[in-house]
C-alpha cells in the first residue's frame, strides 16, 4: 500500500523484501532488493540481501536461476539517487563525480587500477597464494567487471574448494561473454564437485559446440559420464 502511494520508496521496498525472504519467497525478495539498488546503490542492506539471495536461488534453482526471476522494474531517473549533489556554493565543474559504493568505477583511473589489481592477483596465483589472489580480484571487480577477472577468481575458488562461489563467478563471466570457454569449463568443474552432474554435462556440451576438440573438456565429459 505504501508503494502505491510513493512508488520506489526505499523503506517499504526493504521491508517487503525482508518479509518475502522470511516467507522463503526468494525471487520476489531478490527483485525488491535489486529495485532498491536502482534507487540508491549505496544501501548496504540491499547489497547484503542480494548476496544472500543469490546464494539461496543458486542452491534452489541451479545456475539458470536468473531466468526464473520475475521482471525487475526499471526505476525512472527521477527516482534515482546515484550521484552526490554538490553542496551550495560549490561550482559543479570542480566537483568530481562520486562513484557510489557497489558500483563499478568507469573512469580511466578506475579501469587502470582494476587492471593493476588483476595483474597483482595473477602474480599471486603463480605463487600459489590463491586466498590473497581472491582479495585482489575482488577489489578489481569493484572497479571494473571484466570477464577474465571473474574466471580467474573462479579458478582460485576451485583451488580453495569454494565451489558455489566458483559457479557464481563463472555465471557472471558468461553473462558478459556467453561463449567464454574458460567460464564454461570451470563452472562444469565446480558443478561436478557439487555433484550436479546434469548441469555440468550441459556446460561441457556447450563448450564442445564452440571447441569440439578441446581435450580437457572431452576428458571431463568422460569422467562425468562415468559418475
Amino acid at each position: 500500500s505504501a508503494l502505491q502511494l510513493v512508488p520506489f520508496a526505499i523503506k517499504p521496498l526493504l521491508r517487503r523484501a525482508a518479509a518475502y525472504e522470511a516467507l522463503e519467497r526468494y525471487q520476489q525478495a531478490y527483485v525488491d532488493y535489486r529495485t532498491v539498488l536502482q534507487v540508491d546503490c549505496s544501501v548496504q542492506a540491499a547489497h547484503d540481501g542480494v548476496n544472500r539471495l543469490t546464494n539461496a536461488l543458486l542452491e534452489k534453482d541451479g545456475v539458470n536461476w536468473r531466468q526464473k526471476l520475475p521482471p525487475i522494474p526499471t526505476v525512472p531517473v527521477s527516482a534515482q539517487m546515484r550521484w552526490s549533489v554538490p553542496s551550495a556554493g560549490t561550482p559543479e565543474a570542480n566537483t568530481p563525480a562520486t562513484v557510489p559504493r557497489g558500483e563499478p568505477d568507469q573512469t580511466a583511473a578506475g579501469t587502470k587500477r582494476a587492471r593493476t589489481l588483476k595483474e597483482e592477483g595473477n602474480e599471486l596465483v603463480k605463487k600459489g597464494n590463491h586466498k590473497k589472489a581472491v582479495e585482489k580480484y575482488s577489489e578489481s571487480l569493484k572497479l571494473s567487471q571484466e570477464c577474465a577477472t571473474y574466471t580467474n577468481r573462479a579458478l582460485c575458488y576451485l583451488t580453495l574448494k569454494q565451489y558455489k562461489e566458483a559457479v557464481q563467478d563463472c555465471t557472471e563471466a558468461l553473462r558478459l561473454d556467453p561463449k567464454n570457454v574458460k567460464a564454461l569449463y570451470r563452472r562444469a568443474q565446480a558443478l561436478k564437485e557439487l555433484q550436479d552432474y546434469k548441469l555440468s554435462i550441459a556446460d561441457i556440451k556447450s563448450l564442445l559446440k564452440i571447441e569440439p576438440k578441446n581435450t580437457a573438456a572431452l576428458r571431463l565429459l568422460q569422467e562425468l559420464n562415468r559418475a
